[in-house]
């Protein structure tokens, strides 16, 4: 990503300072885009959910036809061991990347044992809460049918680009994209929920979003509270008329949402307790 200056990187077997480069010319996820990552975050000395995060990654080149060349133990493992070349408390962002550096004959296709892998932890303050807006995307995600929906591939993220970078053109950090049956999916980077009545609904999966982590964590601290949780269909109409509205994803964790268009949410009571409830439990690990 390399929004900051302060990186480190690993690769053919050890750490190296700053951007390294670590994809060739002629590999295949240069120009076929085989790649696949996964995206953990140190915040206040800890790291929420990093085993699972770790063990993500090997799921996902898997799912792309990859032999991922480390296990989950092993990702955590160097994880944990470059967070210690920063300071204690400094939030990191965790960036764990595997490829296929080989085609078969055929060109198109992978040689699922030439997966190469990088690790990147770089410094990324976390995002604070008050200005996260959003619009409603004219863009579609994918069905699994159509893209490989399940494993975090780079591939995927040409559309989510093009859906933040449409709504950041009309002054908007982010916005709700749509699934190819009408209902919403999540954003270009986060999953989503409403509150309406002291409700929490939020998308069921449908393999046309990813099932995100820190929303899995947060669907379980909020029933573990007594919050109820939906997981349904929704429409764009649906968080039009809803109480408030917040965000969960790697990057900032939770997210109250300012204004949905010219919906503007002046208070967001339970997003924000949702987002205490996240860092008391992150915390207290």
């Amino acid at each position: 990503m390399a929004v900051g200056t302060e990186l480190a990187t690993w690769f053919d077997g050890k750490w190296h300072a700053g951007n390294v480069p670590v994809i060739r010319a002629g590999d295949h996820a240069a120009w076929l885009g085989s790649g696949v990552f996964d995206g953990a975050r140190q915040f206040e000395g800890v790291r929420p959910d990093l085993d699972l995060h770790a063990a993500r990654i090997i799921r996902s080149a898997q799912a792309m036809g990859m032999i991922a060349p480390v296990t989950g133990e092993t990702v955590q493992g160097l994880l944990e061991e470059g967070c210690k070349m920063f300071a204690p408390d400094a939030a990191l962002y965790l960036r764990p990347m595997m490829w296929a550096c080989e085609s078969t004959p055929g060109v198109i296709d992978l040689v699922p044992e030439s997966t190469g892998f990088a690790l990147c932890i770089e410094a990324m303050p976390m995002p604070q809460p008050g200005a996260f807006t959003l619009t409603v995307s004219p863009y579609t995600r994918p069905r699994p049918d159509m893209a490989l929906t399940e494993a975090k591939a780079a591939s995927l993220y040409a559309n989510n680009g093009r859906i933040m970078a449409e709504a950041r053109k009309r002054g908007f950090s982010n916005a709700l994209s749509k699934d190819v049956e009408g209902n919403v999916a999540e954003t270009a980077s986060t999953n989503v929920f409403l509150v309406r009545d002291g409700v929490v609904f939020t998308p069921v999966p449908n393999g046309m979003f990813l099932n995100g982590l820190t929303r899995q964590r947060v669907i379980g601290l909020m029933r573990d509270a007594g919050i109820e949780v939906v997981e349904c269909a929704l429409r764009v109409e649906d968080f039009q008329s809803a109480d408030e509205i917040f965000v969960t994803g790697n990057i900032a964790k939770v997210m109250p949402v300012a204004a949905l268009d010219d919906r503007v949410f002046a208070q967001t009571p339970l997003g924000s307790r949702v987002r205490q409830m996240y860092w008391d439990w992150a915390l207290s690990r």
